[in-house]
């Protein structure tokens, strides 16, 4: 299961706290990608080859929403679903505890404001 992720910076747009409909859409070679803000898309016009090769393989952790390369994860098959764990027994025990929630907030389909819900001067507000 994929989230969103900036396309520049390669952050979950989930962890930010931007939903769907607040990310910053560009139409790169009829390939819709998203981004955290403004400032990302601006960069991403100036490489966009050198941005998509670096977050190519970002998979994000549904617990802890941490970003990583898939071959720094721990992949499980969960319901036809393959979702990537960060290294951490912790997540995945937490996971297990509440899987459709994880799964939900992953998707963007929760209420979840973010890692930096309360910081104005995140990049993102």
């Amino acid at each position: 299961m994929k989230t969103i992720i900036c396309a520049t910076c390669g952050c979950s747009l989930v962890r930010l706290g931007i939903s769907h409909e607040q990310a910053v859409y560009f139409e790169f070679q009829s390939i819709s990608y998203a981004f955290c803000c403004q400032g990302c898309l601006k960069l991403f016009k100036q490489n966009p080859e050198k941005y998509l090769k670096e977050t190519a393989n970002i998979e994000v952790c549904p617990t802890c929403l941490a970003e990583k390369p898939a071959s720094f994860t721990v992949p499980i098959l969960l319901d036809g679903h393959k979702f990537y764990f960060c290294r951490c027994p912790y997540c995945l025990d937490t996971f297990n505890e509440s899987p459709q929630y994880f799964i939900d907030r992953l998707a963007g389909k929760t209420d979840f404001k973010g890692l930096f819900a309360d910081d104005e001067k995140a990049c993102c507000h």
